[in-house]
């Protein structure tokens, strides 16, 4: 039985929202919990969207936090399809698209993150995507499906994590890709050259084409369609389909609108929270990507674009909402499954902030595990095709104690031993 004495409202109904619904009521809370997003579906995670559900390797209610009856049998009222437009601090009101406001004791914004677009002409063409939501892994299925039935081509702008498993799964289905990308090597920003090379390698090695030191400048169709994508140095490439995945922007306008605080550019914007995930407000929270957070373990702020930060800010949020004593102090982390390779990746490293990569195993038959070290010490560890080694990779980022990188590099030294 809900007690109306006090109305917790969530923003965004995503992982980090659904989850921290849950958590409110694992935690005892009796009063109203209001679960707002704008999409139709039921809150999902975002991962089999570029991996199991677009491969066709999994189902689509595989994506589904919890099953659709869970919400109202804990009380959750969940609130679909329904954009929240304004958000008023001083008087605790949220206004929603159909006009009604609600009034609310403790706010959580999970609002997320969107798909930056290309600024280019031609994106108003039917065969460009993004991919972000369920219903674009809907609809960007079928045109894989049908691009590999009929030797299509897909163009795909950036070589980033989304842009890869989609090049992946497109090349399953027997589509033509071909990834043009502004860096030297893929995830350049995010692995740096020596590990970026691996999974240019891999997709090149699976028939991917790659146009790097690019920019796409114009997309040409003709009655709608698309028909080639036009690079900066002058290059056409045929082109049935476009994806554009060059990144995502946090979705701050209704903490603009409020006048909370956002963090800078230069510290990857978002909402500004502390290490409980409070907002400048005391009673409004924010968790997942929108989320910009100071962390103690890296000394500074950082947001998380990955499922993991969603999968664990969430609740982190909640329990704040509910006065606990929270240090949200979490080592990033995120997977990937491309082909035959799976990876997870632990820590943070800021594009130039290492010195040093570590290797060990054999990374020619990518079984391997990479280390990104700054004087030393490990900023982040990466595990390709060698399992159960997370939590010692995250206890070594953890620790902050300085190894020595040749016993690093060597399989026969347990990782554990780094550690005692």
């Amino acid at each position: 039985m809900v007690d109306a004495h006090q109305t917790f409202v969530i923003v965004g109904a995503g992982l980090a929202g659904a989850k921290a619904a849950e958590t409110l009521r694992s935690e005892g809370f009796t009063g109203r919990v209001i679960l707002i997003g704008d999409e139709r579906d039921h809150p999902y995670e975002r991962p089999p969207l570029s991996k199991g559900y677009l491969t066709g390797s999994a189902e689509r209610d595989s994506a589904f936090v919890q099953q659709p009856g869970w919400y109202a049998e804990h009380d959750v009222e969940l609130h679909l399809g329904q954009p929240v437009v304004h958000l008023d601090k001083a008087t605790r009101t949220i206004t929603l698209g159909d006009g009604s406001t609600l009034i609310y004791d403790k706010l959580l914004l999970a609002t997320g993150s969107e798909p930056r677009r290309l600024d280019i002409p031609g994106t108003d063409l039917a065969g460009v995507h993004h991919l972000r939501r369920l219903a674009h892994s809907d609809r960007l299925k079928h045109v894989l499906t049908s691009l590999g039935r009929e030797n299509g081509h897909l163009v795909i702008a950036g070589a980033g994590w989304i842009g890869l498993e989609v090049a992946a799964a497109a090349r399953g289905y027997g589509a033509e890709v071909t990834v043009v990308e502004s860096d030297p090597t893929a995830l350049y920003r995010v692995l740096g050259p020596e590990l970026g090379a691996v999974f240019t390698d891999l997709h090149v090695e699976h028939g991917v084409r790659f146009h790097f030191g690019a920019r796409l400048t114009e997309i040409t169709g003709q009655d709608g369609m698309v028909l080639a994508a036009v690079t900066d140095d002058g290059q056409e490439h045929p082109a049935h389909d476009v994806l554009a995945a060059i990144g995502a922007a946090p979705r701050t306008a209704l903490a603009e609108v409020a006048g909370l605080a956002l963090a800078s550019r230069e510290e990857g914007g978002g909402i500004a929270v502390d290490a409980s995930l409070r907002t400048s407000d005391p009673d409004i929270f924010a968790a997942g990507d929108v989320a910009n957070a100071e962390h103690p373990l890296f000394g500074g702020r950082l947001r998380v674009e990955h499922w993991a930060n969603a999968l664990n800010g969430g609740p982190a949020a909640a329990k704040a909402m509910l006065g606990r004593e929270v240090t949200y102090d979490r080592v990033p982390y995120f997977f990937t499954d491309q082909y035959d390779l799976g990876m997870e990746y632990s820590g943070h490293v800021a594009p130039g902030g290492y010195d040093q990569v570590v290797c060990r195993g054999d990374v020619g038959k990518r079984e391997f595990i990479a280390f990104w070290l700054r004087e030393g010490r490990v900023l982040a560890g990466m595990n390709v095709n060698v399992w159960d080694v997370t939590e010692q990779i995250q206890q070594l980022v953890r620790s902050g104690r300085a190894v020595d990188p040749e016993a690093l590099s060597d399989p026969a030294v347990p990782l554990t031993s780094f550690l005692d």
